[in-house]
């Protein structure tokens, strides 16, 4: 784990970093969250990154954020994302535990979110495979307008997120453009707001800001390499 006083400078780099990102694209200053991508790292490296300003912390595993939220639960204000894959099975647990399910990719597993969370509904963000990769989880950019159909009484959808394919930050930005204009037209289909793009992550959070991210999943910028 890097000291505290390294996280701190680290999220204050990142932070600087958005905020140009945000200047360069003519967006007005604190548009874009920074949510800090936790899995593996200890709760120690949140409390640092917290104690600096974080206030969004995404974890990938239900069980790993229960033990996490128990430690740091003297800490008031934290918002918790669920920005990895979530098994249905695990869905009345997750709804417990997080305030922003990032990952929600069929009716059954929104269904089973609303069984456990009914009122009020939990928000969520539907994932977007624009990839088309069999490795990820994720609903194919011509099913989403159904799927906001079939799932928008069961959560409270607030917009998207992606994962775009492995490559350099300049080929990142055609996903980032493609989730962009994709949130625009199911907006525009559904009638809702849609507000939220999830995207970006350490290797490519600068385009995904130019290109309209309001929220960006960072990790390694600010905690250093995964804790094994």
């Amino acid at each position: 784990m890097l000291t505290k006083q390294e996280i701190a400078a680290r999220l204050q780099s990142v932070r600087e970093r958005i905020a140009a990102s945000e200047r360069r694209s003519g967006r007005a200053p604190g548009s874009v969250r920074l949510v800090l991508a936790s899995k593996t790292q200890p709760a120690e490296a949140l409390r640092a990154a917290y104690l600096a300003g974080a206030r969004d912390f995404g974890e990938n595993y239900v069980q790993e954020a229960v033990h996490k939220r128990a430690e740091l639960g003297d800490l008031p204000g934290v918002t918790w994302h669920l920005i990895g894959h979530l098994q249905t099975n695990k869905a009345a647990l997750a709804a417990r535990t997080f305030d922003l399910i990032q990952t929600v990719d069929s009716e059954r597993l929104a269904n089973a979110l609303a069984k456990a969370r009914p009122s009020p509904p939990i928000p969520a963000l539907i994932e977007v495979n624009l990839g088309a990769e069999t490795t990820k989880a994720g609903v194919r950019a011509d099913e989403v307008e159904r799927l906001v159909e079939a799932v928008r009484a069961e959560v409270e959808l607030r917009g998207l997120m992606t994962i775009p394919p492995p490559g350099r930050a300049d080929e990142a930005r055609r996903y980032f453009i493609q989730l962009r204009e994709l949130r625009g037209r199911v907006a525009a289909a559904s009638g809702l707001a849609l507000s939220e793009l999830s995207m970006g992550m350490t290797d490519d959070f600068e385009v995904a800001v130019e290109e309209g991210a309001t929220m960006v999943r960072i990790g390694r910028a600010v905690f250093g390499e995964r804790v094994k």
